[in-house]
């Protein structure tokens, strides 16, 4: 009878973070495969924990990944960890986990802190829809690429950051969504020294500028607002004449009525207006 592959969250900073369910499973697993074995022999020594770990990680997951698998299905049981917070997310574990259902490996988690919802709570921004973006590519026109895709993203966008690129990924951030685009950065989660600093793009990015950035960051964004999306569509009507808006509905069949009221709905403006306009002669 196959194993079962526990993914365990560990704390994302302050160690009384742990679960009592956790620490059971670290105690009592066959093996623990850890993204980082020297930072998490600290962890286990931390709580006594004496099982024994292997490497697990982004650069050996091909080669041991199979090998994982292999031991499950011969009946150990394994407790997954990454260096801090969910296996699986921004990590390789969830490579594992794909090949543990392939091989019909039974996988449950033992959940725990998430650095990206942590942050999103902390924001003080909507946290009713969001999107986990993690770290952006480090290829240049890669990374283009998927900011293209933000540019109007309705909902709050998570990030995750290194201290030695947050300026150019700002910088680069401010011109996808503008110098007042709402934010906040936060760093030192859960630990002594927590910081979440709110404000513009253009603001965090001058305090950052000033005050070098320490520790690991997740950036928080407001998502692109339905206002803005109104502002930006009527914007988009201001090099048309109205007389050509309103021939760009009179084509579609539009009588002039309802022609009339929709280019004063583009616009902003009401239909009066539109009629003064038209019959000015």
């Amino acid at each position: 009878m196959a194993g079962t592959l526990y993914l365990c969250a560990t704390p994302i900073g302050n160690l009384d973070d742990m679960t009592l369910r956790v620490l059971k499973l670290l105690e009592t697993a066959d093996i623990i495969a850890a993204e980082d074995t020297r930072n998490t022999l600290k962890l286990l020594n931390h709580f006594e924990i004496k099982t024994p770990m292997t490497s697990y990680h982004e650069h050996n997951k091909a080669e041991k990944g199979p090998k994982l698998v292999e031991r499950l299905l011969a009946g150990e049981n394994i407790a997954l960890v990454t260096d801090a917070g969910m296996p699986g997310i921004s990590d390789p574990g969830a490579d594992l986990v794909k090949l543990c259902y392939e091989a019909g490996v039974p996988v449950t988690v033992a959940p725990g802190a998430s650095a990206a919802v942590v942050a999103l709570v902390l924001s003080g921004l909507d946290t009713r829809r969001f999107v986990f973006e993690g770290f952006l590519p480090m290829e240049k026109k890669e990374r283009r690429a998927v900011l293209s895709t933000l540019e109007k993203e309705h909902r709050t966008m998570i990030f995750y950051e290194a201290p030695h690129r947050l300026l150019d990924t700002l910088e680069e951030l401010e011109k996808i969504f503008g110098s007042d685009r709402e934010m906040a950065a936060i760093r030192e989660l859960t630990k002594k020294f927590e910081e979440v600093r709110r404000g513009t793009v253009a603001e965090i990015k001058a305090h950052f500028t000033a005050q070098p950035p320490k520790g690991e960051f997740v950036l928080v964004f407001a998502g692109y607002t339905l206002e803005q999306q109104r502002q930006a569509a009527q914007e988009s009507w201001e090099s048309v004449s109205i007389e050509e808006h309103m021939e760009h509905y009179l084509s579609q069949n539009y009588s002039e009525k309802d022609a009339m009221k929709q280019v004063a709905k583009d616009r902003g403006v009401s239909k009066r207006e539109i009629y003064s306009y038209l019959h000015k002669d």
